[in-house]
């Protein structure tokens, strides 16, 4: 007669975590995971190219919370109990190990996301949490201390306590205003760039191992800028690739307000300066003086693209030799390399995550439960939150994290 029910509304990776871990700490209580879709943890299948990017390997959590745009100081505290090395633990425990690859991304050694939803799938066999799909929840309200809960088949169900785990869905969010919570309106983030430049066209496919990117937006006569650094893809559309996608969720909000219109500034070449490159053209034009420009890319680029930064910089169309090279050409060579102005004219989709800047207003959640300060008894993990990383798995390592801290404290 007093054994208690505890509800996990939304059957992603916050859902499943939260009332596996839960399910451990609490044996006595009842343990109803509620999915609205007849396919849970789709995000987690699809992720990383069907391979699942669980988690990044970055063990420093000072270093690991500036990949979160937003929710970096509320992490920190977060981060400090669980954190990537303690999900590998706990992955490794249930015999499924992870790799790390040269960009610090974790992925299971089998290189499939189905490996890492057998596991959780097993878990919540083993531990008798039932999972109800395709079951739609209609309302909740909050009853002295516990809650009913109301699905759209009008079904009513007594809980005492709720975990709301539904991402970024608009309903899920109007469930949590119903409760009193407030709403940060979400917006997109991790998205890439539409631009057109003569420097781009034709040019698809054509990728870059690090250049550095500046954004700029004004507003009201005010400018603001953001940096990246890392690797960059030429698409039909524009540009993507980790830098583009870093930039796009720092400055997720500004751009949404600027209707996807901004100013990018590009050093192809990363970490040289329009002096330095300079001087090596100025070197070259010395070395290989009867070589033909044209076929001489430099920089490790591409021929093709060295061939349409000649010709835009310097309206290269002739076989021109590096000696036939003024002091002029060398200085606009030297700033299309190190600095081409583009416009950011809309966005594009990133089709491997989907993430948005938003959500639950964290200064009425209590991180160290992650409860709600407004409606106890309600937790809140995952991206409903208004958190989200860039890519990387960044995004399940938080989903991860707030998931076990409610397990920790929902008992």
């Amino acid at each position: 007669m007093n054994r208690k029910t505890f509800a996990y509304i939304g059957g992603g990776a916050a859902g499943y975590f939260a009332a596996i871990n839960s399910a451990e700490r609490n044996s006595d209580a009842q343990h109803i995971l509620f999915e609205a879709t007849h396919r849970p943890m789709t995000k987690i299948k699809i992720s990383g190219g069907g391979r699942c990017n669980v988690t990044h390997h970055c063990f420093d959590i000072h270093e690991l919370v500036k990949s979160y745009p937003r929710g970096s100081k509320e992490l920190l505290g977060a981060f400090a109990r669980f954190q990537p090395k303690d999900t590998i633990e706990w992955f490794e425990k249930r015999g499924v190990k992870l790799k790390v690859e040269s960009d610090g991304r974790m992925f299971p050694v089998t290189n499939k996301s189905d490996t890492i939803i057998e596991c959780l799938n097993n878990e919540v066999t083993r531990l008798g949490v039932e999972i109800r799909k395709g079951c739609k929840v209609k309302e909740i309200k909050k009853q002295e201390d516990h809650f009913i809960i109301t699905f759209q088949n009008e079904e009513k169900l007594r809980v005492d306590k709720v975990l709301l785990a539904t991402g970024s869905f608009p309903f899920s969010y109007e469930l949590a205003a119903s409760l009193g919570h407030n709403i940060i309106a979400p917006v997109p983030s991790l998205f890439t760039f539409n631009c057109s430049h003569f420097l781009l066209e034709e040019m698809m496919g054509t990728s870059f191992k690090k250049v550095s990117l500046q954004l700029e937006i004004t507003k009201e006569g005010k400018k603001k800028k953001w940096q990246q650094e890392g690797p960059l893809l030429i698409t039909h559309w524009g540009l993507s690739g980790p830098a583009v996608l870093k930039l796009s969720a720092f400055a997720a909000r500004e751009l949404h307000e600027a209707h996807y219109k901004a100013h990018l500034r590009v050093n192809w070449l990363g970490a040289w300066t329009e002096q330095s490159v300079i001087e090596e053209l100025s070197q070259i034009k010395i070395q290989d003086a009867k070589k033909s420009i044209l076929n001489t890319p430099l920089f490790d680029l591409s021929k093709r693209f060295w061939q349409q930064v000649s010709k835009f910089a310097i309206e290269e169309k002739s076989e021109r030799t590096w000696a036939d090279l003024s002091k002029k050409d060398v200085l606009a060579l030297a700033r299309v390399l190190t600095g081409s102005e583009l416009q950011v004219d809309g966005k594009g989709v990133f089709k491997e995550e989907f993430v948005s800047a938003g959500g639950i207003d964290l200064k009425e959640v209590d991180f160290k439960r992650m409860e709600s300060k407004v409606c106890p008894g309600l937790f809140f993990a995952g991206e409903i939150l208004d958190v989200d990383g860039i890519t990387g798995g960044f995004n399940f390592q938080n989903a991860w994290t707030t998931a076990w801290i409610v397990a920790q404290n929902m008992g």
